[in-house]
């Protein structure tokens, strides 16, 4: 009976997947780990630098179709995303799989998280919701209520299918909405793999909303959880031990402060623990780095001639049949000289 846990990052990423993996170790060590990976093995890499996963997955043997034309509709995020509706299929597709775990490679784990996954009908699908409790001032309001309303209710950092029948119907519907627009494009009411799930307590039977503080701490929760020391050193959220944080868009301790620093910052406050938390965070980061992928760029960024791919052009090229009839490879740099002429910018969409 095997629980395989998934995550998916780029290579750039792998200090931060390690992190993770190496938490989940700890707490859940007969749970197998897999790695996915939307880009192309950097050169000199080494297979010990993947150790803390089972299985690593390139997102090229998934068996797409027209996998490259695929792959230049998304950018890195929408791309990492996308791919998660296959791979959680071919989990549930294993002997001997009774559940798969999908954790962000930005989160760790600091008690175990098997009693999130329990429910007393015996959840297909678990699910956690942003927000737990309500704001009560303009700023949070604003920040957190209704961001959540536009990029999706439940965080997609983590989620959990039993590999059942409604888990596994689960999984086609996901992962066919996710092949077909797994996009940031919030205007049209999709947030790459997020938003579609708003829909899952509607569409499918056995869903389970945790509600578990201490499950899934982050930036975007932080106005009503605070963490705190218990009298036998556990860390707590509220009134419930701390299992799962995002470090979501915390930047690099070598680098300027990121997205998920000036949030932490802004919601921490006082809550010296979570600055702690932050700041072992960037230790282990810094620990588990891989010099071989520092300065790695992501391998679908650039057109073949080694052009950068700007957002505009992917958008162009997705949504004009007439672009992808004339140049059926757009990773070819003759659609990347194309774009670069001053006298087709003005037909190109602008990024949102």
């Amino acid at each position: 009976m095997t629980t395989i846990c998934f995550s998916s990052f780029a290579y750039n990423y792998l200090d931060r997947a390690k992190v993770m993996a190496k938490s989940l170790r700890r707490h859940h060590p007969d749970w197998q780990i897999w790695g996915v990976v939307p880009d192309r093995r950097p050169e000199g890499l080494p297979a010990s630098a993947l150790a803390p996963f089972d299985r690593v997955i390139e997102a090229a043997s998934l068996g797409i179709p027209d996998f490259p034309a695929w792959m230049f509709r998304h950018d890195l995020i929408e791309a990492a995303t996308a791919v998660k509706g296959r791979v959680l299929r071919l989990i549930l597709s294993q002997p001997g799989v009774t559940r798969a775990v999908y954790l962000d490679p930005d989160m760790a784990l600091f008690a175990p998280i098997e009693p999130l996954l329990a429910s007393p009908d015996g959840p297909a699908i678990v699910l956690t919701p942003h927000q737990l409790a309500a704001n009560t001032l303009r700023a949070t309001v604003d920040e957190n209520e209704r961001t959540t309303m536009r990029y999706g209710v439940y965080n997609l950092g983590f989620l959990s299918v039993a590999n059942d029948a409604v888990g596994r119907e689960f999984a086609t519907w996901w992962s066919d909405r996710l092949d077909e627009a797994c996009y940031d494009a919030t205007e049209i009411g999709l947030f790459t793999d997020q938003k579609y799930c708003d829909l899952v307590p509607g569409l499918f039977p056995r869903v389970h909303i945790s509600r578990d503080e201490g499950c899934n701490v982050a930036s975007w929760n932080l106005s009503r959880r605070r963490l705190h020391f218990g009298p036998e050193g556990v860390l707590f959220a509220n009134d419930a031990i701390l299992r799962l944080y995002h470090f979501t868009k915390i930047g690099h301790p070598a680098g300027l402060p990121a997205p998920g620093d000036v949030m932490t910052e802004r919601y921490a406050g006082d809550n010296v623990e979570v600055h702690e938390l932050v700041a072992w965070y960037k230790r282990q980061m810094l620990q588990n780095a891989v010099p071989a992928v520092t300065s790695h760029t992501w391998a679908y960024a650039l057109f073949a001639d080694g052009t950068p791919i700007p957002r505009a052009a992917r958008l162009a090229w997705r949504d004009d049949p007439g672009l992808r009839a004339r140049f059926p490879d757009p990773f070819d740099p003759a659609f990347a000289a194309f774009i670069q002429s001053p006298a087709d910018v003005p037909s190109l969409p602008e990024s949102p």
